[in-house]
This record gives structure tokens, C-alpha cells and sequence, in this order.
């Protein structure tokens, strides 16, 4: 089992919080800005949802190019690796990975002659509504985007630690381990009782 972060929509407010926190820290190493979870809506409420870090990793599985791996503890996408193809966010059975993608800053003077921004102009433009999945734009080099658990922080994922209201948990292997263990020693100690009660209602 590899470490994942789940939301409680109880305490989900909807602030948004995580997904500015995760776009900052990713942004501040070079990586894609887009945030790495997406806000969940309903009438009632809304929920962050995030990579889950699948043992026998589906994505992973279809990544044509090997772009995804199982690295420590998460799955990870090596962003420089990733050609953009969207299989991986189209096997994914949470809806976890967001293809996106920026155009690029500070293009050097050199270059500008090759691509004049003319020829460009009359180049249709995705709408911002428009699904991920579908979206394309001229000078802009998609790659999938998923929850990589903040690995290069020390502290841990930033959307945790940014919640106001406590309503994303950080779940670890051992803590669940240690927490189904103390529901068998619960239940081994309720079954007598229960067989005890059992058998007078067969009398």
C-alpha cells in the first residue's frame, strides 16, 4: 500500500486553499503550476479530489513512454518524459490526472523569427471551459499533471498542511495496518458475547 491523501467533504469548505498551496510549491521547483487535485462540487458539498496512488497503478500501466513510475511510496510523473498522449488520465478511476500545460516564458530573441506570433494568429483557441481532455492550443506542450505528494518537501504535502478546516489527511501504510489490527483485537473480543447470546437464542 503506497501513502495517499483523502478529503473529508464534512469538513471541506471549499475554499480552495489546496489548490492554490499545491500550484505555489510546484511552481517555486519548476513544475507545472496546475494544481495537482481538483475541487469536487454538489449542491450540498464539495470535496478535493486527488491521486490515490494505486498499488498496480493503471496509469502507469499505459503510459507508453515510461514516464510513470512507482517511486518510494506515490506514483510520480516525470514531467520531461511525458508526451502529452492522455492515456494515463484516461484510465485513471478517479479522475485524478489533469492534462495541462503553459505557454512558454521569456522566449529567447533568437527564436521569435522561426514562429512569428503572425502566423499564429489566426490559429484556433480552446475556450477555458472546454473539457482538458479535448483542449488544444498553438505553442503549448500538455503533459499530465497528478498528486506526486509534495516529494521534494520534507514537511509533506502542502494541500494538508494549507486546509483551514483540517479536511485533508495524509494516510500512511503503518497507520492502517495498526488501525485494522486494533478492529480484529475489538471483534475477537465481542465474539464470545455475540456466540454466547447466539446460542440462548437457539434454546
Amino acid at each position: 500500500m503506497n501513502r495517499f491523501v483523502i478529503a473529508d467533504p464534512q469538513w471541506c469548505i471549499g475554499c480552495n486553499t489546496c489548490l492554490a498551496a499545491c500550484s505555489d510549491v510546484h511552481k517555486s521547483v519548476g513544475l507545472q503550476q496546475h494544481p495537482r487535485l481538483t475541487m469536487a462540487r454538489t449542491d450540498d458539498h464539495t470535496a478535493p479530489v486527488l491521486c490515490r496512488h494505486c498499488e498496480d497503478a493503471p496509469c502507469k500501466r499505459v503510459c507508453p513512454v515510461n514516464a510513470i513510475a512507482l517511486q518510494g511510496d506515490c506514483v510520480q510523473i516525470n514531467e520531461s518524459l511525458c508526451i502529452g498522449c492522455k492515456l494515463c488520465g484516461l484510465v485513471c478511476p478517479f479522475g485524478a490526472i489533469t492534462p495541462a500545460g503553459s505557454t512558454p516564458l521569456d522566449v529567447p530573441t533568437q527564436f521569435e523569427h522561426f514562429v512569428p506570433a503572425s502566423l499564429l494568429s489566426d490559429v484556433p483557441v480552446s475556450n477555458d471551459s472546454m473539457n482538458p481532455f479535448l483542449s488544444w492550443n498553438a505553442g503549448v506542450r500538455t503533459i499530465a499533471v497528478k498528486c506526486d505528494m509534495c516529494h521534494f518537501l520534507p514537511e509533506g504535502p502542502a494541500c494538508v498542511r494549507s486546509c483551514p478546516t483540517h479536511a485533508l489527511h495524509l494516510v500512511e501504510p503503518d497507520a492502517v495496518a495498526e488501525q485494522m489490527k486494533q478492529r480484529r483485537a475489538q471483534t475477537a473480543l465481542l465474539m464470545p458475547d455475540t456466540l454466547t447470546n447466539h446460542a440462548g437464542e437457539q434454546r
